[in-house]
Order: C-alpha cells, then sequence, then structure tokens
C-alpha cells in the first residue's frame, strides 16, 4: 500500500453510481421543506463534490445544469482520468477535476473563492481523522455564507452490532497479500466458517444473518470500498453536527425526505419524546435510536435563514415538480421504519394525475379541478412525501432549460455511445429536473437507435451479437438470432410503453 493511499483500497475502482441526493434542485428543496432559504442555484453559482469517485454524478449534474460551476476531487489518479474522459466525450465546460487530496484542494488557485453547495457522499465515515480535519477546514474557509452541504455517512447505533463483522473480514483479509478480490473473497468465506461453527457471535445476533448474506451478493468493488479500508469509522449524528459546527455550519435536515416523517417511522409514544425534546441535534440522535438508523444523508448550512411564511409561500407556488415514474407504477402506499403505510387516495391521485400530463408548478397544480379541494399543507406535505419516495423530482426554473437541453443531449449521446460497449452507466441526464434518470443499456441502445432511424430491436440485437452476448430469460441464455430477437421485441414494446413516454416528458427523448 502506497503512501498517498492513506489507507484506503485503491487497487480497484469505485462503483459507477449516481446519487440523487447530490442533486441542486433537491438540495434546496430539503431547504424549502425545513423552512429554510437555499442558496440561489438557478443563477450563476459553484458546487464542489470532495470525493467523486468515477466523477458520474459530477458529469452528469454539470450537463443538466450550465450555469453551475461544478468542481471536483478524487484521490485516486486513474478515477478522475476516466471523469475527465466521460466530460470530454460529452463535451461539458463547465466541469474541472483534480486528482488532490483533501489539504492539496484547500490550496488549488483554480478552485472559486467560495462555493455555494458542497457535497461529501460515502466519504466521511471511511477516512482518517486528520482528513476530516482537512474537509472541515475546506468547508470553513471555501463554503459562502448560506452555502449548503450534503454529507453523507454511516451512523450508530444502526452499525453497532455489524462492528464486529467489519473488523473480523478486514483482521482475515490482512493476513493474506496480493489482490484486493481474492482477499475479499477469502475474508467472506472465512466469515462464513465461523457463523457455520455457531460462533455465538453470530447465534447471538440475529439481526446479522440478513446483512451478511446481503453483503455476500453484493459487487466485489462495492464492498472493497465499503469495508475494507484502513479508516472506517460509524458516527452518532450528534458528533458529526459537533465536528461540523467548528466550520460554522448547523444541522437542517436529512435529504432522504421519508425519513422525517414521523408518521410512518415512529409510534405515538416515540413521537411523543421526540416532541419533548427541544434540541433539534438531539432530536435526531434519539430518532436514530428508535429507527435503528445505519446511514445517514444530512444538509447542512452555514448561516440558517429561515423564510417567512409568505417568502415560503411564494417559493412553494412557482416550484415546479416533474413526474420520474410511469404513473401506472406509482403505487399509493410508502414504506417506512413501521412497516408499509397506506396514502390518501382523495389527496395523491389528483397530483399525479396532472403530473402524469407533464411537468407543473404548484400554482398550476393546485388550479386543477380536482385538487382545488386540497388543503394547502396537505400538499405540501404530499410533495415531500412523492419527492422522498423517488417518483416525482423537483425541477430548477424553466428559463434556462433550452441550454440545459443542448448540454444533456451531449452527455447522453456520450452515454448512450459507450452503451454499444458496457452497461456500467446507469443514468440520463434530463433537462427538465437538472438531475439523472435511471436508464439500463438496453433502455440506452433503443433510445440511440431511435434517435439515428435505426430499428431499435435490430441495433440492439447487432450490439450484443457484436460482443458475443445473449439475453437471458428465466434465468437461461436465449439459443439463435430468432428468441433473442422475440425478446427484445418484447422488451422494446414494454420500453414504448412506460419508460419513453415518461423520457419524452423529461426532455431526454
Amino acid at each position: 500500500m502506497t503512501t498517498w493511499t492513506a489507507g484506503y483500497v485503491a487497487d480497484i475502482g469505485y462503483t459507477h453510481g449516481f446519487y440523487r441526493e447530490l442533486t441542486p434542485a433537491l438540495l434546496n428543496f430539503v431547504m424549502l421543506t425545513r423552512g429554510q432559504r437555499g442558496p440561489d442555484l438557478d443563477g450563476r453559482a459553484a458546487y464542489c463534490e470532495l470525493g467523486c469517485g468515477q466523477g458520474v454524478s459530477t458529469n452528469l449534474l454539470a450537463a443538466a445544469n450550465p450555469n453551475v460551476d461544478f468542481h471536483a476531487t478524487d484521490f485516486n489518479p486513474a478515477q478522475i482520468a476516466g471523469a475527465r474522459a466521460l466530460a470530454a466525450e460529452a463535451g461539458t465546460p463547465n466541469v474541472h477535476f483534480y486528482d488532490h487530496s483533501f489539504s492539496e484542494l484547500l490550496h488549488e488557485p483554480a478552485l472559486p473563492a467560495a462555493f455555494d453547495v458542497i457535497a461529501l457522499h460515502g466519504i466521511y465515515s471511511w477516512i482518517s481523522p486528520e482528513n476530516r480535519a482537512h474537509i472541515v477546514e475546506f468547508l470553513r474557509r471555501r463554503l459562502k455564507p448560506g452555502g449548503i452541504v450534503y454529507i453523507s455517512y454511516n451512523t450508530l447505533p444502526g452499525w453497532a452490532a455489524a462492528m464486529p463483522l467489519r473488523r473480523l473480514l478486514t483482521d482475515h483479509a490482512g493476513t493474506r497479500t496480493g489482490p484486493i478480490i481474492p482477499r475479499i473473497d477469502e475474508a467472506v468465506a472465512f466469515a462464513e466458517s465461523m457463523r457455520e461453527a455457531k460462533a455465538s457471535y453470530f447465534t447471538q445476533n440475529p439481526a446479522l444473518a440478513p446483512r451478511f448474506e446481503k453483503m455476500k451478493g453484493l459487487p466485489r468493488s462495492y464492498l472493497a470500498h465499503e469495508y475494507f479500508n484502513r479508516d472506517w469509522t460509524p458516527f452518532y449524528v450528534a458528533d458529526v453536527a459537533a465536528e461540523l459546527a467548528e466550520a460554522k455550519l448547523s444541522y437542517v435536515g436529512s435529504a432522504a425526505l421519508l425519513e422525517g416523517v414521523d408518521a410512518i417511522n415512529l409510534n405515538a409514544e416515540q413521537q411523543a419524546i421526540l416532541k419533548a425534546c427541544p434540541d433539534p441535534v438531539r432530536r435526531e440522535t434519539l430518532r436514530d435510536y428508535m429507527v435503528n438508523q445505519q446511514f445517514r444523508r444530512d444538509v447542512y448550512v452555514k448561516g440558517a435563514l429561515p423564510h417567512t411564511v409568505p417568502s415560503s409561500r411564494a417559493i412553494w407556488t412557482h416550484l415546479r415538480f416533474a413526474l420520474s415514474t410511469p404513473r401506472a407504477d406509482v403505487a399509493l402506499k410508502v414504506q417506512g421504519s413501521l412497516g408499509e403505510a397506506q396514502l390518501q387516495e382523495e389527496v395523491y391521485r389528483p397530483i399525479l394525475d396532472v403530473l402524469a400530463k407533464g411537468p407543473a408548478t404548484v400554482q398550476a397544480i393546485f388550479a386543477d379541478p380536482s385538487v382545488k379541494a386540497l388543503d394547502w399543507g396537505k400538499l405540501m406535505e404530499a410533495f415531500g412525501i412523492l419527492v422522498g419516495s423517488g417518483h416525482v423530482q423537483p425541477c430548477p426554473s424553466p428559463k434556462d432549460e433550452a441550454a440545459r437541453a443542448k448540454r444533456t443531449k451531449a452527455f447522453n449521446a456520450a452515454v448512450t455511445k459507450r452503451a454499444e460497449a458496457t452497461e456500467e452507466l446507469q443514468f440520463l441526464a434530463s433537462p427538465v429536473t437538472g438531475s439523472g434518470v435511471p436508464a439500463d443499456r438496453m433502455a440506452q441502445l433503443f433510445l440511440a437507435a431511435q434517435g439515428s432511424g435505426a430499428d431499435p430491436v435490430q441495433r440492439a440485437w447487432a450490439v450484443l451479437q457484436a460482443q458475443g452476448q445473449r439475453l437471458v430469460k428465466d434465468g437461461k441464455p436465449l439459443d439463435g438470432d430468432e428468441a433473442n430477437l422475440a425478446d427484445l421485441r418484447e422488451r422494446y414494446d414494454t420500453f414504448v410503453k412506460t419508460r419513453l413516454p415518461v423520457f419524452r416528458q423529461l426532455g431526454i427523448a
């Protein structure tokens, strides 16, 4: 292990994920739901991602928000080379990548003087105390007053029972040398042998069984970065809040909006305990005990500025939303810590039916005869739950949508071109939401073929054939052109009926 890695796994790249919580419009929506003013992200703004991994989120968001100047760093030069290559293929001019450490980034002259948003996803629990101090100092110096921070990390008490499992795995991997993947496989097999031997740690912690079974099936690239770094620290929310207070930050709320809905997560007695606690951070700590929280996705602000009732209402009135799930696939139920909860049909169905016609502002939605009778407070609560469930997305201002469409078209062309060779990129950029939309390899191949005028089914099969690949149905590879083309035709017909209308409303097709 070379010194530049600082104990972080570097011999296998991180996954190519997109993380919706990093979206500027969504972060400002979180601020709004908590009654706080956010920075103006519809004007010229600056955004920094610390620890950007493969740079997929940064690249996508830069294409979908051309008014924002994006800067991102990751210590792994291979990942930064890949991120820069994607930016070059897409021709995205407003994104800049660095392979700096957190301490080096603080002194990078090419950075703006200060940022409106600084985000770090999946970083804080996996670095040393020294590097956490560098991050706090970066936030202190480089975040504008009124700026916001998104931070995610592993949380206690939810990780308490599994911490010894992680130690068991890393200790065993440390007894071996060589590439990390075989060492992970050996460590997992060794932990399995301990479980089969009925070690009391496993028998007396029944909640470990489903976690361990799920872990065994996860990609080794994910396990390497989640479990096998030298530094790995789950935090109580109060401890993170105390560290970030050194940068003058105060807690706003969770970007995982459903986690803040008491009715689906807490019983009456638990709600009463929280209501009696005046301190917001201690209240979050108690909430984490009540739901046994394992991972937090939090928003902080440097200088809280509450909305007045009129200013909040003005923002809500002109805020635009878009449906990102086919209307028929939106079930009127959500999952919370208490289990599955049914949503009120008379509240949610009219809103979803209006959005099924296309993106709309709250003012336009409220003017619809089917929605008019709804209480204003109920309407705002409903949007928080619909956005939290991932079916509905808040949108940036429509005034710059043409510029966003130009850049997202180029980005999506680069992604769908890559789909001819790989399925590692699973999201496309929407100029309507300023965010990412899930799109698997088949969807990307179909879209690319439509754009070129080719037959989507024949084109997708030609790509698969050229790579010696076949489709799999019911767990078995399909034999012959006829069977593969028939299955592709079924997939394409489903795509046209379900996903394509959504892609069109989101400006992707």
